[in-house]
């Protein structure tokens, strides 16, 4: 599914078309996605004005000038589309702007919508349990230290679970346990510190890479504008298996499986 960056990309794109317009028209195409349309979100966002676009975790926000805020989480395959030439059968919201057409198509509809209290965001269920945000200055060593702290399950998994870090999905922690060359399998509470120093930086770097770059072109994922990025192109170790370190340290990529999801890594500068 689209990850973090992904979901940034796509934000950083509607924002530039629909910060500060007023939405004139709501079509629902069909009653729901992975569960069904807030029943009053065309009253809702009917006439209202976006104020601003944002990201928690791998959801979009959508501030209206009204108090609410729509929440939207791309599933497997969802994007939007942004004044479609034609439309597709698998566009389900759609909004529109004096000036432009905006499409939510999601084939598998693994995705969702949701309306809430803009002031009640933080206490929203899917929200109040969540981490601090990778690229935020939440995120630090010490939180990590004390997050981490007594866990025997490794660090892959632990950087998975949403409740120590917001966002995070497997492309990315593979990517960074390999720029903070630490072990995937390694126990997450032995992580030394030194190694949790390395690590903040590293789950940033990469992150913001990917972000400058557009997001990875796996799956059905493209921006707004409909040009798919090319990170996928600079992953180091991610689907990688049987290839040299790029490090030249006369490692080998190798692939396992953790928690049911594959894990790639170097197993000379991985410790």
């Amino acid at each position: 599914m689209p990850e973090l960056p992904e979901v940034e990309t796509t934000v950083r794109g509607l924002a530039a078309f629909l910060e500060g317009e007023r939405i004139t028209r709501v079509q629902l195409n069909r009653p729901d996605l992975r569960r069904p349309f807030p029943a009053d979100l065309v009253q809702v966002m009917m006439g209202a004005t976006v104020t601003s676009l944002g990201r928690r975790a791998k959801y979009g926000l959508m501030h209206l000038d009204r108090g609410a805020t729509m929440i939207f989480h791309l599933g497997m395959s969802g994007r939007w589309r942004i004044d479609p030439e034609s439309a597709d059968t698998h566009d389900h919201l759609l909004l529109e702007t004096e000036r432009h057409r905006f499409a939510l198509c999601d084939p598998r509809r693994f995705g969702s919508v949701d309306l809430v209290e803009t002031g009640a965001l933080e206490a929203w269920p899917q929200f109040a349990a969540l981490g601090p945000e990778p690229l935020g200055p939440g995120l630090t060593a010490a939180h990590l230290k004390t997050a981490l702290a007594g866990k025997v399950l490794s660090i892959k998994l632990a950087l998975l679970d949403q409740r120590i870090v917001a966002g995070l999905g497997n492309i990315y922690v593979c990517e960074a346990l390999w720029r903070a060359e630490i072990r995937p399998t390694k126990p997450a509470g032995k992580v030394t510190g030194a190694q949790l120093a390395r690590l903040v930086p590293a789950i940033r770097d990469v992150l913001e890479a990917s972000i400058r770059d557009g997001g990875s072109t796996l799956r059905d994922y493209a921006r707004p504008d409909g040009e798919l990025g090319y990170f996928a192109s600079s992953f180091d170790v991610y689907g990688r298996e049987g290839e040299a370190c790029r490090r030249d340290d006369g490692g080998i990529i190798q692939r396992i499986a953790q928690g049911g999801r594959s894990t790639w890594f170097c197993p000379v500068c991985q410790k």
